[in-house]
């Protein structure tokens, strides 16, 4: 059955936010807010986890998970990146973005996509996905939270509750969040390629020349 905690969504309480990490530490899935939309996380190693989540929204092998950072330190551990789209992404982190990156040797290969050995990498801009990051020490394995056969995210508190209270452990409540998932930029080529519009701002990707 899940749990669902409320937390400030501006000023998040430090021993929620460790409650939070505890769930996550022994094996849990979570819903929990971001800038863009609310999402399902897990920690990056916890297979169990990541084939619930799989689960919940029906992905197939070809789906590029995200990995959640913390900043851009951590993007260059799990991403190989050129100083040009170094540069890049430090203009547009933090924010509403997932960027398609080839995926280091420190992403597990079951989160990398099968042919092109690539994952998505984003870093938030939401103080309680932020504080959860921070005091994890490590990304979250992440998916925007949309349902099967559903093109937006769930926003509604009380119909996350009434759909997941069986399928995940823990609901990070924050009230209201977007219902835009993130904008998508495919930088495998070395120029930006605009893969979804989200509610990042694609116009400075729109010239992918």
């Amino acid at each position: 059955m899940m749990r669902r905690l409320p937390i400030h969504p501006v000023n998040p309480q430090p021993r929620l936010i460790q409650s939070v990490i505890e769930t996550l530490q022994t094996g849990g899935v979570i819903v929990y807010p971001t800038d863009s939309a609310y999402a399902l996380g897990c920690t990056l190693g916890n297979k169990m986890a990541i084939d619930r989540i799989k689960k919940i929204r029906d992905l197939d092998k070809q789906h590029n998970f995200t990995l959640v950072c913390r900043d851009l330190s951590d993007i260059g551990i799990y991403a190989r990146i050129s100083n040009p789209i170094f540069r890049l992404l430090k203009t547009h982190t933090p924010g509403a973005y997932t960027f398609i990156l080839p995926a280091s040797t420190e992403v597990p290969r079951r989160l990398q996509h099968p042919k092109r050995k690539t994952i998505g990498l984003r870093i938030p801009n939401h103080p309680i996905c932020l504080a959860i990051l921070a005091a994890l020490n490590e990304p979250l394995m992440s998916v925007t939270l949309i349902l099967p056969n559903e093109k937006l995210p769930l926003v509604d508190t009380d119909t996350i509750e009434e759909k997941l209270t069986h399928q995940v452990d823990l609901f990070v409540d924050a009230g209201f969040c977007d219902i835009d998932p993130t904008t998508v930029i495919d930088l495998t080529e070395g120029f930006p390629q605009i893969i979804r519009i989200g509610k990042g701002d694609a116009a400075p990707f729109s010239d992918n020349r």
